[in-house]
């Protein structure tokens, strides 16, 4: 069947082909029109067997000349093809659907010089980045990172520009946006970028009056420190966040749940928990969340809890937090459910049961391997190798099934 019309509307094949992801392309261009490995492969001069392992991750896609097959055998738009993103006045058009268009072209217009900075300008690019942190839960970081740093620099572009209250309003977006970049280096693992953005935000937080983004970057850092088993440094930071003047109360109950968090690492379980519990009723009071943190409330807190409850080995307790804080999640934050659900996987391995492990952990195999590398993927390979010690059936099933993406 012949491709539909609009089938490069669609924000995930979109997001497949920017980041040339071919398995997730191929198997999406084919639900989209409905066609067989057979007749994909005619199109981009590939036999269907040779289709079927590209889909099923067992060959890479390393040619030029067969990626280029693929790009024009499937029409790919030109926008959406590596290098073209940086050459658009604005990124965000790659992602129709995901991303609003008015506060795209006005950002475009202040830039060019056709608009001037006002409040009003400021309002649309703070919306605009909201949409973009959205757009991130669903399409990962890997996608979205090189659009919001083309986006950031237009932002940034306009600072001689800015006079007045309009220049702090300015540096506070920057921050942001830094912020932002910072989480999706982390997210991609890597440090040395997160921290340079991180301490790029800090600096224009502290510029512009800004105290609960700066509050926000300390308890980032700390978040950081713990993803590589920093225990010390991340109560440390995290306790640094808490008491930053500024901070909203939102943003200091994350700040101290991930000094607890710290605590659980180096098996401080007594005081591990008491910050937990005084971070737990801090979010609960919390009425006053920035909007960087729209996603944080109790579920992700009770997710966060059975993070720290798996560092002490309270299974039956991570178990039960996992369970509630994945309960509280919509469908669009796909990244942040494989996390939680490889971790709620770990969780039951932990606890014994092999079965529900296996099953857990293939409830999210599949969005682990196209957005929630390299985390949520080092998860699932942790709950195998759990799994195989225990010389479990499951643990072979698991291994097998992650060898088939990997």
């Amino acid at each position: 069947m012949e491709p539909e019309l609009n089938v490069w509307a669609l924000p995930d094949l979109r997001a497949a082909a920017a980041a040339e992801n071919w398995p997730a392309l191929l198997k999406g261009w084919r639900a989209a029109t409905r066609s067989s490995q057979s007749r994909l492969g005619a199109l981009v001069g590939l036999a269907q067997p040779d289709v079927s392992a590209i889909e099923n991750r067992r060959r890479q896609v390393t040619s030029v000349e067969v990626r280029q097959r693929i790009i024009e055998g499937l029409g790919v738009p030109p926008e959406l093809r590596v290098g073209a993103v940086s050459d658009l006045p604005l990124p965000s058009l790659v992602l129709p659907g995901a991303v609003a268009e008015p506060e795209a072209d006005r950002l475009r217009r202040v830039a060019e010089g056709g608009v001037r900075l006002d409040a009003a300008s400021l309002d649309a690019m703070e919306r605009l980045l909201a949409e973009h942190r959205r757009a991130e839960d669903t399409l990962g970081s890997r996608v979205m990172n090189r659009v919001v740093a083309a986006q950031f620099q237009a932002v940034a572009g306009l600072y001689d520009q800015a006079r007045g209250p309009h220049a702090d309003r300015l540096v506070k977006l920057m921050a942001e946006y830094a912020q932002f970049l910072a989480w999706m280096a982390q997210d991609q693992d890597n440090a040395t970028v997160a921290l340079a953005w991180f301490d790029r935000s800090y600096d224009w937080a502290l510029e512009s009056g800004h105290g609960d983004m700066a509050a926000t970057t300390l308890s980032m850092k700390a978040h950081l420190a713990w993803s590589n088993a920093q225990g010390r440094r991340c109560v440390r930071l995290g306790e640094a966040a808490a008491v930053t003047p500024g901070a909203s109360a939102a943003t200091r109950a994350m700040a101290v749940q991930m000094a607890g968090r710290g605590h659980a690492l180096e098996g401080e379980a007594v005081a591990a928990y008491r910050r937990l519990d005084e971070a737990q009723q801090m979010i609960a009071r919390a009425v006053d969340v920035p909007p960087w943190l729209y996603f944080y409330g109790e579920s992700w807190f009770s997710a966060q809890r059975g993070m720290a409850d798996t560092h002490m080995k309270n299974w039956s307790g991570a178990v039960d937090n996992l369970v509630e804080g994945l309960a509280g999640f919509g469908p669009g934050f796909r990244r942040d459910r494989a996390w939680y659900g490889a971790c709620l996987a770990h969780a039951y391995a932990g606890a014994g049961e092999a079965d529900v492990a296996l099953s857990t952990a293939l409830g999210v195999i599949d969005d682990a391997s196209e957005i929630g590398r390299p985390h949520a993927w080092g998860e699932l390979h942790t709950v195998a190798a759990l799994l195989l010690r225990r010389r479990t059936q499951e643990g072979r099933a698991l291994v097998c099934a992650l060898a088939e993406l990997d």
